[in-house]
C-alpha cells in the first residue's frame, strides 16, 4: 500500500511503514509533525504551556461564537478572498460532526506525547513530504517549513513538495505531483526483490530472577517449573501475536509484535502468568531499526533491548524512552525510573509500566 497521513495522522504512518516495509511502497505525508510540543532539540513547537492555552483558546472560540463563526473567522484569516458561505457551513458542519469540544481537548493532550523522530532514520520507503508555504493562520509563521525539511534530512529517501499558504484545495494542486510521485515509487517497488534487510522491530526479553537460587530451593521439581515457565511465555506470545526468535536457559528473546503497546501488554501477561506459578521475571522492551537476516533479527536494537530488561527488578516490566513516546494514546501508564547507563551504549532514559 501507498499510506496517505495528515498532521498526526503522519505518525501512524510512520511507525507503519517502519515496521512493515515488505507491506508499504510509499509515504505521503500533509504537514507532517513527528513531535507537537517543543524539546531542546526542536525548537520550532509550541511549549507544552502554549499548545495548551491554544486547545483552550480554540474550545472556547466554538463554544461562545459557535463553529460556523469560527470557521469563517479563519477563513478571512487564511484567504484574500473568503470562500463561498456553502463552503463555511459545510466545513462547520465537518467540525462537529468530526469531533466533540471534551474529544478534541483528549486528542490535543495524546498528541503532547507523540514522538516519533527516533524512527525516522528507519523509514527506507520513498516519501513525500507535502507542507503549506507558512501557517494557515499567521502568513509570518514558517515552522512548518522547518520541520519538514528536519524530517526529510533524517529520512533517506524523503523529498518536500511545498504549496501556496492560501490555496483555497492545496490537495487539487499536489494531485499531478502525488501521482507522478507514485508511480515513480511503484516502478521502484516492482524492481526491488526479496525481503526488506532492515525493519523497525519492538523486541521483548525476559530473565527469570534468581533462578540458581529457585532450583537450589526446588530441587527436583525445578525441570517442571522451567517448564511451566516456558509454556506460560510461549502462550502469552501467541495471544499477542508475538514470535519466540532465541531462548537461553531461563530466558527469552521475542518479537513480531505489531507495535510496542501490544509488546508491553504481552510482556505485563507473561509477567503475571509466571508469577502464578511462584516465579519471579524481569521484562524490558524496546522499540528500534534491526538488521533482518534469514527471519533472524540482529545489530543495536536488539543488544538495547536486552540491557533494558538486565536494568529491570522483579515483577517490572521496563521500557526504553523511545518505546514510551511511540505509545501515546494508548491507555498504557509509566512512572519514570530514570537515567540508566546501558552498558557500552550511554545513558538512556527508562519508565517501569505502572498499568497497561
Amino acid at each position: 500500500a501507498a499510506l496517505f497521513g495528515q498532521v498526526d495522522g503522519a505518525a501512524m504512518s510512520l511507525l507503519f511503514a517502519a515496521t512493515y516495509p515488505e507491506r508499504t511502497f510509499a509515504l505521503v505525508l500533509w504537514q507532517p509533525k513527528p513531535r507537537f510540543v517543543r524539546a531542546p532539540d526542536y525548537p520550532w513547537a509550541p511549549t507544552r504551556e502554549e499548545y495548551e492555552r491554544e486547545t483552550a483558546a480554540k474550545v472556547e472560540a466554538w463554544i461562545n461564537q459557535g463553529t460556523v463563526a469560527v470557521v469563517r473567522q479563519e477563513a478571512e484569516t487564511i484567504f484574500d478572498s473568503p470562500p463561498p458561505e456553502d463552503r463555511i457551513r459545510r466545513a462547520a458542519l465537518a467540525q462537529r460532526l468530526t469531533v466533540s469540544p471534551s474529544a478534541y481537548v483528549a486528542l490535543r493532550r495524546m498528541n503532547m506525547e507523540i514522538d516519533v523522530r527516533q524512527i525516522l532514520p528507519a523509514i527506507h520507503v520513498p516519501t513525500l513530504l507535502i507542507n503549506r508555504a507558512a501557517d494557515m493562520f499567521d502568513p509570518t509563521d514558517t515552522t512548518s517549513r522547518e520541520i519538514v525539511r528536519y524530517m526529510a534530512e533524517r529520512m533517506p529517501n524523503a523529498r518536500i513538495h511545498e504549496v501556496p499558504r492560501d490555496a483555497l484545495d492545496p490537495l487539487v494542486l499536489v494531485s499531478e505531483e502525488v501521482t507522478g510521485f507514485l508511480d515513480q515509487a511503484w516502478e521502484r517497488w516492482a524492481h526491488r526483490a526479496g525481503e526488506p534487510e532492515r525493519v523497525l522491530a519492538t523486541v521483548l526479553f525476559t530473565d527469570l530472577v534468581g533462578s540458581t537460587g529457585k532450583a537450589v530451593e526446588a530441587g527436583p521439581r525445578w525441570a517442571e517449573l522451567l517448564r511451566e515457565h516456558n509454556a506460560a511465555v510461549r502462550h502469552q506470545l501467541s495471544l499477542y501475536s508475538g514470535r519466540e526468535i532465541d531462548t537461553a536457559g531461563d530466558g527469552f528473546f521475542a518479537s513480531g509484535f505489531d507495535g510496542p503497546a501490544r509488546a508491553i501488554r504481552c510482556g505485563c501477561a507473561i509477567r503475571d502468568s509466571v508469577a502464578s506459578i511462584g516465579l519471579g521475571i524481569r521484562i524490558g522492551v524496546h522499540t528500534g531499526e534491526c538488521d533482518l537476516v534469514d527471519g533472524k533479527l540482529s545489530g543495536l536494537a536488539v543488544t538495547i533491548g536486552s540491557r533494558v530488561a538486565a536494568q529491570a527488578e522483579e515483577g517490572e516490566v521496563l521500557v526504553s524512552g523511545t518505546v514510551r513516546d511511540l505509545v501515546a494514546g494508548s491507555g498504557i501508564d509509566f512512572e519514570p525510573h530514570g537515567i540508566r547507563t546501558l552498558k557500552g551504549l550511554g545513558e538512556w532514559p527508562l519508565f517501569a509500566v505502572v498499568s497497561a
